[in-house]
């Protein structure tokens, strides 16, 4: 495998994620029907299996354009157009306008779907699962985790949390899951809690549901619905070697996100962004405080420069720390040989994971940095996942694996892990 960052080279590149003949299709009797479509990977070398999907039509970077200006009632410009291929997407996929209630159905439906495939993908029954861990950037409701868990048959006594970093969602809550030093005074270890236990960590981003609502040409273009779960068990499939998380308030608004969940919107210099709350259903919510539009409208972006400049800097930073930890680990325990046989970088675009490649070279930082999620656009806390399940066939019992997440806020969660087997 080399180790430039790389765009798919798959056959079935330019086509919908339903094309893909792996793929199994769907209809949620919501409004007209609803297609939902998820595609189960499970490598028994490693232990370690999962399932990723998305819900709605599938538009290519052309049919996307008339939606677009049907939500924004006008035409747009050829200077707001983007040019998607570039950036390393060809297509996603949105919802029809349905209601409030029609929404909440449909989500919960998806989330559970997606649970309990993950579920059976991994030999599981849903009585055996302690844990379920899940980044969302806008819930559909406060209780989602909650909700969808009842609803796939998980029992109401396993720990259900919800993680609010944007698209650093998924990648939090693998950080939580895995890393014991995460946990503060007098709150509960949720690395420690769960070791050893069959959970279910990844991210579900309904995103079409908010986006459609905003005015930001950007985001329009970028954004979309998609979702990834993967079943682990903490010190088994998944063995945490070193990791970091880093938060650092978006002072400028670069990346304005409304909070479409609880936070008391409260920010004290000196002390985390970050407000963990629980709830009667054995629930945390992990709610990481966002840079609001001013106009109250669900995202706002400054440009692709400035998110160059609001990602690259600081997440380069972030992850050459957490490898200048791996490697000074590999030395202490008598590996200095053992290299990361790949990053999972989240896919916020082509050209900034390319960026942020070049500069980790320029620092003598190698290894691979794939590029997998062409026919999803950007979905948030899903993208890692979903990247780590297309390239999980790649690897073998034993492999080191860097998980790289960073989203608005700002938020980053970094760590490496060993792959068991």
């Amino acid at each position: 495998m080399s180790n430039e960052t790389y765009k798919e080279t798959s056959t079935d590149k330019g086509t919908s994620f339903f094309d893909r003949p792996e793929v199994k299709k769907e209809i949620i009797p919501v409004g007209e029907g609803i297609s939902f479509g998820f595609e189960g990977i499970y490598e028994s070398k490693t232990g370690i299996g999962g399932v990723y999907g998305s819900w709605g039509k599938s538009y290519d970077n052309e049919s996307l354009i008339p939606l677009i200006e049907s939500w924004v009632e006008r035409s747009l410009q050829e200077d707001e157009r983007m040019n998607l291929d570039d950036l390393g997407f060809v297509s996603r996929h949105h919802l029809p306008t349905l209601s409030d209630t029609d929404h909440l159905t449909l989500e919960v439906e998806v989330g559970a779907r997606i649970l309990k495939e993950a579920i059976k993908i991994n030999g599981w029954k849903p009585s055996e699962i302690e844990g379920v861990l899940l980044g969302i950037s806008g819930p559909v409701a406060d209780d989602y985790v909650v909700k969808i868990s009842r609803l796939a048959g998980i029992p109401e006594s396993a720990l259900k949390v919800s993680v609010h970093k944007a698209c650093d969602g998924s990648m939090g809550a693998l950080n939580l899951s895995l890393n014991p030093r995460l946990a503060g005074p007098n709150q509960v270890n949720i690395a420690r809690e769960l070791y050893g236990k069959k959970i279910l960590v990844g991210g579900i981003e309904g995103l079409s549901r908010f986006i459609s609502k905003t005015r930001d040409m950007n985001a329009l273009q970028l954004f979309a619905n998609g979702a990834g779960v993967i079943g682990i068990v903490p010190g088994e499939a998944f063995k945490f070697l070193v990791g970091k998380d880093y938060e650092s308030y978006d002072e400028d608004g670069v990346l304005a996100v409304h909070m479409f969940y609880p936070h008391s919107r409260e920010r004290n210099p000196g002390k985390s962004m970050i407000e963990i709350s629980k709830d009667i259903d054995n629930g945390m919510r992990v709610a990481g405080l966002m840079h609001e539009p001013a106009d109250n409208s669900p995202i706002a972006m400054a440009g692709m420069m400035g998110m160059v400049k609001l990602f690259v800097r600081t997440g380069v930073q972030v992850v050459s720390d957490v490898y200048n930890s791996y490697q000074a680990l590999m030395h202490k325990v008598g590996t200095p040989e053992k290299s990361l046989a790949v990053a999972i970088s989240h896919h916020a675009n082509f050209k900034i994971n390319s960026l942020k490649h070049k500069q980790l070279q320029k620092l003598g930082i190698n290894f691979p940095m794939p590029w997998l999620l062409s026919d999803f656009g950007n979905v948030c806390a899903a993208s890692n996942i979903i990247a780590f399940l297309r390239q999980l066939p790649l690897l073998k019992p034993g492999d080191h694996v860097l998980f790289d997440g960073f989203g608005a806020g700002t938020y980053y969660d970094v760590m490496a892990v060993e792959l068991g087997g």
